[in-house]
């Protein structure tokens, strides 16, 4: 079992996810004996959910009705892509959604594929760049916990627009968790509201995979143990931390 294969099984037992934690790879050109991909997707966020049973190549037209996406992922614009862009600010300027000044926090590839490959991290068949989780509130905890260790502090907490979470991970070299966007939970089933985004740069997925297995065992451990501490305070007992450790044996 290789490197993604192990980490994939153990984010997905570890964390209980209900998706397949998801490749993301960046190349020059389609790899060899994958398919680009076939359909119309109306954002680039789509292509995660897609991504969950599926391995596929995208080529900057397949993204063409995402000019945000586009955008953030540093593909080249075709078409009608840079009117949509400026036509999506105008909007979002006008709702007080997104202003000329938010722009720079905006996050930006800093590279310019010209291809990128999506698929199950178990099965991808290059290397991933950014690996993409979709997990419960409870399970980010855990995730956060997990960075804090590795990086010496805690991910941001992106918002708008979703898909800025990749470029961020990768482009910093480190975790991001994203909260979504209102378009991303339009277009993802997947993404429901009780759901949220985390990134790993695939630099740090082993250490990282790492922690997240012993912190999630750690925090089943210390559940159990305010669980039966709170039933006991709420008998009437004023239970010890040793006493409460002597009811889990």
């Amino acid at each position: 079992m290789n490197l993604m294969e192990n980490a994939a099984r153990t984010l997905t037992e570890s964390l209980h996810l209900r998706q397949p934690p998801v490749g993301i790879a960046f190349a020059d050109s389609v790899p060899a004996g994958v398919a680009v991909f076939a359909g119309t997707a109306p954002a680039g966020c789509r292509f995660w959910q897609e991504a969950a049973s599926r391995v596929f190549a995208t080529v900057p037209k397949d993204h063409e009705l995402c000019a945000i996406g586009i955008y953030t992922h540093h593909l080249e614009s075709i078409g009608k892509v840079n009117t949509d862009l400026q036509d999506a600010l105008k909007v979002f300027g006008d709702l007080g959604y997104v202003r000329p000044e938010d722009m720079p926090f905006i996050p930006v590839l800093n590279r310019n594929p010209k291809v990128v490959v999506y698929g199950p991290l178990a099965a991808m068949p290059v290397p991933a760049d950014v690996v993409l989780l979709f997990v419960q509130a409870d399970k980010a905890l855990i995730l956060s916990e997990a960075s804090q260790q590795l990086e010496n502090g805690l991910p941001p907490a992106l918002g708008r627009p979703a898909c800025g979470v990749v470029p961020q991970a990768w482009n910093s070299g480190r975790t991001a968790l994203s909260l979504g966007c209102c378009g991303a939970r339009a277009y993802l089933d997947t993404l429901t509201p009780d759901v949220a985004l985390y990134a790993i740069p695939a630099s740090k997925l082993e250490a990282f995979t790492e922690r997240v297995a012993a912190l999630a065992q750690a925090n089943a451990v210390l559940t159990k143990f305010h669980t039966l501490r709170r039933h006991d305070v709420e008998a009437g007992k004023r239970p010890s931390v040793k006493e409460s450790l002597a009811v889990m044996q």
